[in-house]
């Protein structure tokens, strides 16, 4: 048995069945040239035949009074693959339309916390004679960047590879485990940590935090304004997708000077005026995004758990110039990258604590019926594989992520790169973010007004 971090935790603690904490992807692959058609259902029957599952995905979520009601990872030795693995169909027409609401569906449900918090689903019936897998793991077991480092792992990047292989397969080399202390130890282990936590915080986060609140002044929690995105929330999910030539988006940034991360910031600012203004639901003020910042080194070999901070950017949707709002946005992300650098990565994520601590606490007591939105939506950018990568032979085409709406953050954006594509998932509220699709017309609209301002 080994003790969460208490950043993992956090991602127990606050879930409900309005408010899964999975986060998910959506991948579409075209068959190897001359698969059969049984080439899904063989391999469904071959992820079933599995003799050995990754540690990491043997964890079960487990507290109890030996662990004095802390979460902790204990290890499943009777793993079910049938319930974890599952294979499905599409109904006809079998068009992405059809795909996209059935990952809706298996996004609104909880995992089942008796058994490993994670399930893969194999999709057929595309009337384009592709497939798809949808997998679906608890953000307490990985982050977005760990979840892509994981899928770029066991996928091959040879197309004349055959060997199958799944998240769940072992993938490097047996490490020691990270349980086999007693509870006791691995309370005290707990202890020592969160009061090395406090000594390193001390005067140093009162600085930064001084320092984050002067030059991301623009984007305090308590400015973000509510809107109909910031209400209480159900557990049934809208997924939309779609992508983007990714030398679209930088050609805007090398004309503006704004990095790839500001021109997919200013593509969903003006999306989202559009989409509010068409539900005549803008607000005067402008929308605020918490954009998540990976804290792992660029040579990380970490695949599991989370180890994130966030800045809160100003999107200047009270801007109706694409070029200035770019540029507001480009400036408040520089600010709150000046204010991050100058804290350690312990710093940051305790700081961006702050902010995200009205979402547990709404969940738990409504106290974001009270108080304003710590800010309006979550924009995540996860740079993703830059070549092609294969499964059994299969080309995988398209990689779309799906996350995590909150009480009181109706709507999630996430965008990950791959090969020459920005790939965008839309995750929200079925009840609150009504007509998501519409938002990827938006999308495009104000990538083309972007294009045009910076051409003139």
């Amino acid at each position: 048995m080994a003790l969460m971090s208490p950043l993992d935790a956090a991602f127990l603690l606050p879930e409900t069945r309005d408010q899964p904490m999975h986060v998910g992807s959506l991948q579409l692959y075209t068959k190897p040239s001359g698969a059969g058609k049984d080439f899904l259902q063989d391999a469904f029957q071959a992820l079933l035949e599995v003799d050995e599952i990754a540690p990491l995905f043997r964890k079960r979520a487990y507290r109890s009074w030996s662990t004095a009601g802390q979460w902790a990872w204990q290890e499943d030795t009777d793993i079910d693959l049938e319930h974890h693995v599952r294979h499905s169909a599409l109904p006809r027409p079998g068009r992405i339309r059809e795909l996209l609401a059935l990952a809706s569906r298996l996004h609104s449900t909880l995992l089942d916390r008796q058994r490993p918090l994670w399930e893969m689903h194999l999709i057929e019936g595309l009337n384009d004679d592709r497939f798809a897998v949808y997998f679906k793991v608890h953000h307490a077991m990985l982050d977005g960047v760990s979840g892509l480092r994981l899928m770029q792992a066991v996928l091959s990047k040879d197309p004349d590879d055959t060997t199958l292989r799944a998240p769940y397969m072992p993938y490097e080399p047996k490490r020691r485990s990270e349980g086999g202390s007693s509870p006791i130890a691995a309370l005290g282990g707990l202890a020592k940590g969160a009061l090395d936590e406090v000594m390193a915080l001390g005067p140093g986060l009162m600085r930064a935090g001084e320092k984050l609140i002067r030059e991301q002044a623009a984007a305090l929690p308590i400015q973000a304004p509510r809107t109909i995105l910031n209400g209480s929330i159900t557990g049934s999910r809208r997924f939309a997708a779609e992508s983007w030539p990714l030398d679209r988006l930088k050609a805007v940034g090398a004309a503006s000077g704004a990095s790839l991360n500001d021109v997919v910031l200013a593509m969903c600012s003006g999306a989202l005026r559009l989409y509010l203004q068409e539900l005549a639901a803008l607000p005067d003020s402008p929308l605020i995004a918490m954009v998540p910042v990976s804290l792992r080194g660029v040579n990380s070999e970490q695949t599991s758990g989370n180890n994130v901070g966030s800045i809160l950017c100003n999107l200047a949707t009270d801007e109706p110039d694409p070029a200035a709002r770019l540029a507001k946005i480009q400036e408040s992300m520089n600010d709150g990258k000046a204010a991050m650098a100058a804290m350690s990565p312990l710093q940051v994520m305790a700081v961006s604590a702050v902010s995200m601590a009205p979402i547990a606490l709404g969940t738990m007591y409504g106290v974001h019926k009270l108080l304003p939105p710590p800010f309006n939506v979550t924009i995540s950018n996860v740079p993703g594989p830059r070549q092609k990568l294969y499964m059994g032979g299969a080309t995988l085409d398209e990689f779309y992520p799906l996350s995590i709406p909150t009480v009181g953050q109706a709507l999630n954006i996430t965008v990950t790169s791959y090969v020459d594509r920005m790939d965008f998932g839309l995750t929200g509220c079925r009840r609150n973010v009504p007509h998501l699709q519409r938002l990827l017309t938006h999308l495009e609209t104000s990538l083309g007004a972007l294009e045009m301002s910076q051409a003139a």
